[in-house]
């Protein structure tokens, strides 16, 4: 993929893409500065710290409708997620009294719907409404737990809430017990009065027309630009049948579980269940992998999870973390301790004070770990893991299934789906795996149904079990072109540091849980001699450039300008220097990747002279 203009979606043309352009250094940095040449031009941005415009309409009319002056509102799939929210910014600041914060819980009216898939579906959005003064705690909560509403649920409920078939509940339960307990005889418009045939079966939709009309087009659409963005959505007009969305999370679960590893019919009966899998560990079922509307979120529910089995007891962050994993460690319960050079002397500290009685509720740790591509070493903290009673989080994002086998050392492996194992760049996803031979399964369990709730969107869904279908396949060809880059860069006489997991001294480590297949990952970083050089080879070097990874076209991005702006002193103590540039290498062609790379170090040569 070639350089996309500044402030559009990565891919181009995506309605819902987890990316967008920032090609040069100083748009960088100009975005977290706020400056408006940048931020006027975002078309989109990453879902968790850019709200989707379609998100922000929906929350606006949501606001005038339900809102009053001065307020704004923040979007959840849920009446517990926004409730969550609620809590949460009075907890943070005490001057805020609760009675400022209104949840507003917009339901299906389905005495206006005769679409059995819609009922089925029952689309939901709760709306926190809040003074605007609240915002930074709002977008706190919704950043770091990945609560929030996505955007194609947004534009899909938007439109049932324009035509008047998304209401408040409370209106709604008024109106029935206006009626003694009878549905009103109003059937609404004539579009939801079709049978469930294959006209009233909801598609996966963009941001054009409502999500429940016929492939009829109504008088006021313009049939043209409705073709051209279902084409570009769907992928060449490939319809995804959003009644087939049990099917699909089965078939996301078993390619998690390691016990589907390609393509499956979605409208056959389901396969039996199996206990063979990738994954190292006997017994591992379909039902103990656990989905999520995004990455974060499935590490904001672990947490949750092992508050809930094992007590309030205070976490270990171990390794330098992504920003808000540690976030949500340090913002919810006991708080945690914080190793954030994932040496062996701090395990050496950690393994002092469990001698010493001090008690822990789990260790998180990411593996291989961003942006330095270090591994902690799994097998010893498995080891002081069951000598002093405490769990194992592990995120595999960086490392995948297909490389890593880490399962058998962890109480729970998270993972963000909206990175390789989609590919695409075009949906979010999450998921937590219960290893079912870990010591605290059992209480995991009981607390996963006590406290799971689905909330992963239909249409995302069905995106991204399109989207997994070739998964092994692509890691096989990334892992070489990352390895063909590696190649390139430690030979330069520019680069002084190259991180990635064959080459570092961690290598020992992540050997250890590799598979008999598997290869370094497709995520690499590296630093120049100068701050000159890496902004000459970042705005030279023609991939794709903002935030994410895991894509299948390579992606750069200056990682530690976007995710520690506000605190690159404090990253730079732990090796995490603002200079640094991440590659998330894809699928191209070698050649062509080869002459890209040549023609950016070039520049970066010129840089000093």
């Amino acid at each position: 993929m070639s350089i996309v203009e500044l402030g559009e979606s990565i891919p181009p043309l995506t309605a819902h893409a987890t990316s967008v352009s920032l090609p040069t250094w100083r748009d960088n940095v100009g975005y977290e500065e706020g400056d408006s040449r940048v931020v006027s031009k975002m078309t989109t941005g990453y879902p968790r710290f850019f709200i989707h415009k379609q998100i922000a309409a929906f929350a606006e009319e949501i606001v005038e409708k339900h809102g009053n002056t001065g307020y704004l509102a923040m979007l959840f799939p849920s009446r517990s997620t926004a409730r969550s929210c609620q809590k949460f910014i009075p907890s943070r600041d005490p001057s805020v009294s609760v009675d400022q914060i209104r949840v507003v819980d917009l339901v299906l009216d389905r005495s206006k719907v005769t679409s059995e898939t819609l009922l089925k579906l029952s689309p939901s959005i709760s709306a926190v409404i809040y003074p605007k003064a609240l915002f930074p705690l709002a977008k706190q909560y919704w950043q770091h737990s990945g609560d929030g509403v996505s955007s194609r649920r947004a534009a899909f409920c938007h439109s049932l809430f324009k035509e008047g078939v998304l209401v408040e509940e409370r209106s709604l339960q008024s109106t029935k017990n206006s009626t003694n307990g009878l549905p009103t005889t109003s059937k609404g418009p004539k579009r939801y009065q079709r049978g469930s045939t294959d006209n009233t079966i909801p598609r996966a939709n963009t941001s054009g027309p409502s999500p429940i009309k016929s492939h009829r087009p109504a008088q006021n659409d313009s049939a043209e630009a409705r073709e051209s963005s279902q084409f570009l959505e769907e992928r060449f007009g490939r319809n995804l049948d959003v009644s087939l969305v049990d099917s699909a999370k089965s078939a996301i679960r078993r390619r998690i579980a390691g016990s589907l590893m390609g393509e499956v019919e979605l409208g056959v009966s389901p396969h039996p269940p199996t206990t063979s899998n990738a994954r190292g560990v006997v017994d591992l079922a379909e039902e103990d992998v656990y989905l999520y509307p995004c990455g974060m979120n499935s590490i904001f529910h672990a947490h949750q999870m092992m508050l809930e089995a094992r007590g309030q007891l205070k976490s270990i962050s171990y390794g330098f973390p992504y920003v808000d994993t540690l976030k949500i460690l340090e913002k919810w319960g006991p708080g945690c301790t914080f190793y954030g050079n994932g040496s062996s002397k701090e395990l050496d500290d950690l393994e002092a004070r469990l001698k010493a009685g001090e008690r822990f509720l789990a260790l998180f740790c990411e593996f291989p770990g961003n942006p330095l591509l270090t591994c902690p070493d799994l097998k010893r903290i498995r080891a002081l893991a069951d000598t002093y009673d405490f769990g194992v989080v592990v995120d595999e994002t960086i490392g995948n299934f297909i490389n890593i086998n880490v399962l058998p050392y962890a109480d729970l492996v998270v993972s963000s789906l909206t990175k390789i194992f989609s590919g695409e760049c075009n949906v979010m996803g999450g998921s937590t795996i219960l290893n079912p031979r870990g010591r605290y399964y059992s209480l995991l369990k009981k607390a996963a149904t006590a406290q799971f709730e689905d909330n992963y969107w239909a249409e995302d869904v069905m995106f991204m079990e399109r989207n997994s279908r070739h998964f092994v396949s692509r890691i096989e060809r990334i892992n070489d072109n990352a390895e063909l880059i590696c190649n390139i860069l430690m030979k330069h006489p520019l680069v002084k540091t190259l991180y990635y997991p064959k080459h570092n001294s961690s290598r020992e480590h992540y050997d250890a849980c590799r598979t008999l297949t598997g290869g370094y990952g497709g995520l690499l970083s590296f630093i120049f001699h100068t701050k000159a050089q890496a902004i000459a080879f970042f705005d030279r070097i023609e991939t794709a450039k903002g935030p994410s990874l895991g894509t299948n076209f390579t992606l750069t991005s200056p990682y530690v300008l976007l995710a520690h702006f506000t605190e690159l002193e404090w990253a730079a103590k732990f090796g995490v220097q603002a200079e640094l540039i991440r590659i998330s290498v894809g699928l191209e062609d070698e050649e062509d990747l080869k002459s890209r790379f040549a023609a950016a170090l070039k520049a970066a040569e010129e840089a000093d002279s």
